[in-house]
């Protein structure tokens, strides 16, 4: 009877490495939010360390292509221009009447209707013109108008989730087999425990073998996603860490979810107008709609006679907000953002396929290598109180 309850130990063993490793895991991901108390408590590794991942992988990423700039020229500034002209023409007498209504109601309402006709058709003819020397100054300026780490720390705010889903749509494989081969890896401790406990059949063994078996089967999974650094041969295997080897499809993951859901050509319009360098990008708007205002001799004349040097500073002012409260309409558009995010997953899946192994793992283990040894301590101290449990049911024998 007992020597067949020493059989329990390898299965018990097995288990365990079995439950740490996917213990492990969900501590990894969840919860996505922190729980706890002060500073008792816990957050997953990875929502937690989302922000710095995500700063390292836009760094490396920018790095290896130049810079935003050229990220936008893949875009097409042309399509850009053509986005814009295809959204503010239609609703172009609409934004006038709306400046002129908030400026000079009396005025424009008494306007003869030919020259009214007349101020409108002068802005349609000129808007393709201004909008391609609007978002061409864009381009060349892009880099220093959007902060693309605050606008990713604000959205990762919003969704920190995101990396979640990285790495779980691109490593659902790898992860369930890390998970397994805990078990595989118990099993063998626990097989090493038996002759130990058969000799030495100390109350101690038992609850210290469960927390080594728990403490290095949570060690081995976390290597294993991310070494070895490049492919080695092992008898007939090739081996190389499950996430390293994925890099690849982590990539266009990664690419795809950000494209789509962190920088999006509206997020990025937003972080324009209204981030740190917001008044800049006013004074650039402000700079190419000018002259629609000043090169329309009947609008000009007009509006200086009628308002005044001061009453004509205003109306410029007044079209300055609309263009940049028009600005963000155009950009809103979802079918236009869902038309561009391929363009630039293209660009960041393809600099992230090119990282180096060594590179690409800078991206990812820096959150693991913080948290680390919690994650295998509570490995060993569930291990430690499963090797108690068998402990007191030999006793009770």
């Amino acid at each position: 009877m007992y020597d067949v309850a020493l059989l329990s130990v390898p299965l018990m063993a097995a288990v365990v490495g079995w439950l740490t490793n996917w213990l492990a895991i969900q501590m990894s991901f969840y919860p996505v939010q922190f729980i706890g108390v002060g500073i008792v408590g816990w957050q997953g590794v990875i929502p937690r360390k989302a922000e710095k991942m995500a700063h390292i992988c836009i760094d490396r990423t920018l790095q290896q292509f130049g810079d935003l700039n050229a990220v936008y020229q893949k875009l097409e500034p042309q399509r850009i221009v053509e986005q814009v002209v295809s959204q503010v023409t239609p609703r172009m007498d609409e934004y006038i009447d709306e400046v002129m209504y908030e400026i000079q109601p009396v005025l424009w309402d008494n306007l003869p209707l030919f020259l009214r006709n007349r101020i409108y058709q002068w802005a349609r003819e000129q808007l393709p013109s201004r909008v391609e020397e609007l978002v061409e100054d864009f381009g060349d300026d892009l880099d220093e108008l959007v902060d693309l780490k605050a606008l990713l720390s604000r959205e990762l705010e919003k969704h920190p989730d995101m990396m979640n889903r990285i790495f779980q749509q691109a490593g659902a494989v790898e992860l369930q087999s890390v998970i397994n081969r805990g078990a595989i890896i118990g099993g063998v401790l626990g097989a090493v425990l038996v002759p130990l406990w058969t000799h030495y059949p100390e109350p101690w063994l038992l609850p210290l073998g469960g927390f080594l078996v728990g403490f290095v089967t949570n060690w081995i999974a976390i290597n294993l996603i991310f070494s070895p650094l490049r492919p080695r041969r092992f008898l007939f295997w090739k081996i190389q860490g499950l996430f390293l080897r994925r890099q690849p499809e982590i990539s266009d993951v990664w690419a795809k979810l950000v494209a789509e859901e962190l920088i999006t050509v509206e997020k990025v319009a937003d972080a324009m107008i209204n981030g740190s360098q917001g008044d800049r990008t006013r004074a650039i708007i402000q700079k190419h709609l000018r002259p629609l205002l000043d090169n329309s001799v009947i609008m000009k004349l007009t509006a200086q006679v009628t308002m005044g040097m001061t009453g004509y500073t205003e109306l410029q002012r007044v079209m300055n907000q609309k263009a940049v409260l028009a600005t963000g309409d155009v950009f809103s558009d979802p079918a236009f953002n869902r038309e561009r995010a391929p363009v630039v997953a293209e660009v960041l899946s393809g600099q992230m396929k090119a990282l180096k192994p060594d590179e690409f793992q800078d991206i990812l283990r820096p959150a693991f290598r913080e948290e680390e040894l919690q994650l295998m301590l509570v490995g060993g101290i569930f291990g430690a109180l499963a090797g108690l449990l068998q402990f007191l049911s030999f006793v009770g024998m």
